[in-house]
């Protein structure tokens, strides 16, 4: 019979090693193009979607709104993204790029695109549908948590 205690310190030691290999942990670590991690995603959703509220780009995030407004005004500031106030409602006010962030967006989707290419063909062919399984489990299984 398997120990979950066991096996739930084996996948916390697993994914803790695969936070580091991604270097997840590294609070100052530069994504790509001079950004810091936190900013890479928020560029890459705001690209992704067009244009999107704070309270939106915070939930994809899942990070707090105060968190989020540094992380935006700091994009602002670097010129890579800019606030819209809807005209219909001037209290709604949504995010896009730049034209400058448009550019580091695109770069950093082929630069991420690139590497994980070559992680996912560095999969043995049988097993990489079961991997892409595995982390959508996971995954869900994250969402239901109700601890920490």
């Amino acid at each position: 019979m398997t120990n979950i205690t066991d096996d739930s310190k084996k996948l916390r030691e697993l994914i803790r090693i695969l936070e580091r290999k991604l270097g997840v942990l590294e609070e100052n670590q530069t994504s790509c193009c001079s950004v810091t991690l936190g900013q890479c995603h928020a560029l890459v959703e705001i690209g992704r979607s067009g244009s999107i509220s704070l309270n939106e780009l915070a939930e994809l995030l899942n990070l707090e709104n105060s968190t989020m407004s540094r992380t935006v005004n700091n994009l602002v500031k670097a010129e890579l993204a800019k606030r819209d106030i809807d005209p219909k409602d001037r209290r709604y006010v949504t995010i896009s790029l730049t034209d400058s962030g448009a550019k580091l967006f695109t770069e950093i989707e082929e630069s991420k695109n690139s590497y994980f290419g070559k992680i996912y063909n560095s999969i043995p062919h049988n097993k990489r549908v079961q991997v892409l399984e595995s982390l959508g489990v996971l995954l869900e299984a994250i969402d239901k948590r109700d601890c920490c």
